[in-house]
């Protein structure tokens, strides 16, 4: 391997990463999936339930919800993230579950809700998230202060931003 391919190969890995470590400061998504035509079907917003440190992602459901019908129908999905700082986009794949130790993994008070009968609400079912590719976009931290600088230095000279995009803005395959 030349080093060319050692670096691609190595900000790659780091990108995917980074990718995996910004899902954790997320508890909400905006959950997209495909309705029968195959076209973008309806994105609701989703407490995430639980993650896994390779970018799996666990969500509390009702069985009998459009979502459930339409992920069994076309299991492609896409999740949505956004902060004030850190955003992420994913596409993957998902699947819907009625395990108990998985929905031991989902359950939260929160979720009792829209479950009021409990982890054993027969409704209660989770949709387990396979990421197969992200992109994110994150002015957090150190980047957040050059961020403004460039905003601020825009804004007082007239001239267009510039965010250090090859810094703030990433894509990986997970």
């Amino acid at each position: 391997m030349d080093d060319t391919t050692k670096r691609q190969f190595g900000k790659a890995h780091d990108e995917a990463q980074h990718l995996r470590e910004l899902l954790k400061d997320f508890d909400t998504a905006m959950m997209v999936t495909h309705d029968a035509s195959g076209g973008l079907g309806h994105a609701r917003p989703m407490a995430v339930g639980a993650h896994d440190d390779d970018g799996t992602l666990y969500f509390a459901t009702d069985i009998h919800s459009a979502k459930v019908a339409e992920l069994e129908a076309d299991p492609r999905i896409q999740l949505i993230f956004q902060g004030k700082l850190k955003f992420v986009s994913l596409q993957g794949t998902a699947r819907v579950s009625t395990e108990r130790a998985v929905i031991d993994r989902v359950w939260s008070e929160f979720a009792k809700t829209w479950f009021p009968k409990g982890k054993d609400d027969p409704a209660l079912c989770a949709v387990i998230v396979e990421p197969r590719e992200g992109e994110f976009w994150d002015q957090g931290g150190l980047k957040s202060v050059r961020y403004a600088f460039q905003q601020a230095k825009a804004y007082v000279t007239g001239t267009r931003a510039t965010t250090g995009d090859q810094e703030q803005h990433g894509k990986a395959h997970l």
